[in-house]
């Protein structure tokens, strides 16, 4: 049997906290940057995504840092916790990376690490990777999500071609939570107040759809987003390749949780197709 070739290795970058910035109540920015930013490979995506490490309490890891170095001589309980963000914004020239935090107590790893960041403060990341962007070739655009979504779907509305529709219905806790977008395109935004992923997909159902082609990006609690999967996907037939749709998060469940049972049912799914073929 051939030797299987080695896994890719993902390079960690180093970077600092140049300013942070409260958006709204349950928002944070960070913006960074330094030396560190020179490693920082960006894509064309608006929904590109870095791994946040974040180091346990008491431990301290050999320099330079080595991820792959760490799970393989570390013992577990003492791997850096790795949370996924998506990037708001990238600068190169002015040579920084924005990330906007949701906020939501002391709870958690990455907000509370926001919370409390100060201009000098490390953070060491992987990335950026992604998958999506608008399409120039569609006749308009449909952008869905709550709270762990906007820094996406802002990236993306700021990307939108000069004229073209979109319409984008966003959920909230509240009044306070809303944000301003720079865009040229022809942009209608529905603003959701609450937690309900229901009113969000009956918003979504009860929506006039524009004619044409119709490019679509859903993003957020994985309940709300099931749903909607099958209205676009089957009931409004949008095709695979002009939708975009995944849970960020699962309500009750920490990152590890989700990713957990993600693997689990794709997993499941690819025994299902290979026992079908």
């Amino acid at each position: 049997m051939a030797d299987r070739p080695a896994p890719r290795k993902r390079p960690v970058h180093h970077l600092l906290v140049q300013r942070t910035e409260r958006l709204s109540p349950h928002m944070i920015r960070v913006v960074l940057g330094g030396e560190g930013f020179a490693t920082i490979v960006n894509n064309d995506f608006t929904d590109r995504y870095v791994k946040l490490l974040f180091g346990q309490p008491g431990v301290t890891y050999p320099e330079p840092y080595d991820a792959e170095a760490i799970r393989r001589d570390f013992p577990r309980e003492q791997w850096p916790t790795t949370r996924t963000y998506t990037v708001r914004r990238c600068d190169p020239v002015a040579r920084e990376l924005t990330i906007d935090f949701v906020y939501h107590g002391a709870e958690g790893y990455a907000g509370p690490w926001a919370a409390n960041a100060k201009p000098g403060d490390p953070l060491n990341l992987m990335g950026p990777s992604g998958a999506y962007a608008p399409s120039a070739e569609a006749d308009w655009h449909l952008l869905v999500g709550d709270e762990s979504a906007l820094p996406a779907i802002g990236s993306a509305i700021e990307a939108l071609p000069a004229g073209v529709p979109a319409r984008a219905l966003l959920l909230v806790h509240g009044e306070a939570e809303e944000q301003k977008f720079d865009t040229a395109a022809d942009l209608e935004i529905t603003w959701l107040h609450g937690d309900s992923g229901a009113d969000l997909v009956a918003a979504v159902r009860a929506l006039e759809f524009l004619p044409g082609t119709v490019q679509a990006f859903v993003h957020g609690e994985a309940g709300f987003v099931a749903d909607l999967r099958g209205y676009l996907g089957k009931e409004r037939g949008i095709a695979r390749e002009l939708l975009s749709i995944s849970g960020y998060w699962r309500l009750g469940k920490n990152e590890d949780g989700w990713q957990a049972e993600k693997r689990e049912t794709r997993l499941r799914e690819e025994a299902e197709a290979a026992a079908r073929a």
